[in-house]
């Protein structure tokens, strides 16, 4: 899927697709990254998606890892952007928001009903205000989290508009 995402250098929208991710474009720990990508790639049922620039598809902006529960509901295991786009210094802005929108495009189609639409997750406790604030996630039980539908399509129409 085509997106956009903003370089924070020049203040202008880049092209970039999320895409399927395979094993060898996990990225590694030590390479600045925060989660274990390969070892999560082992997983049964969990699908990766990365997203990268049009102008350097062999690079990874940001990668997610969704998986299909039992009882209908997908679930955002892991989201991770690149260590060059980690906060306020960081190269691409957008990329988490692409990412967390096209996890919530797919709960819309792979979700069962009453949880279509839903995307769950469980949220590191610094970050659930992030969540809450900049993504409108919804508190669960304890630090799990999700996108309601409404929510969803918010951040579906923000953030995955054609390009």
């Amino acid at each position: 899927m085509k997106v956009q995402v903003k370089d924070t250098l020049s203040g202008n929208l880049a092209s970039a697709e999320i895409m399927i991710a395979k094993f060898s474009d996990m990225p590694l720990k030590k390479d600045g990254w925060q989660f274990t990508w390969r070892e999560l790639f082992r997983k049964q049922g969990a699908v990766f998606y990365k997203l990268v620039l049009d102008e350097s598809p062999q690079k990874i902006e940001g990668i997610i890892m969704l998986s299909l529960l039992d009882y209908g509901i997908v679930y955002m295991d892991c989201i991770e952007v690149a260590p060059h786009n980690y906060g306020s210094k960081g190269r691409y802005d957008l990329v988490a928001g692409c990412l967390i929108a096209y996890g919530c495009m797919l709960s819309f189609e792979l979700g069962k009903p009453p949880y279509d639409g839903c995307l769950s997750f469980e949220s590191k406790t610094v970050l659930i205000a992030l969540y809450q604030e900049k993504y409108g996630a919804t508190m669960g039980l304890g630090q799990r989290m999700f996108f309601s539908p409404e929510a969803g399509i918010k951040l579906m129409e923000l953030y995955l508009q054609d390009s």
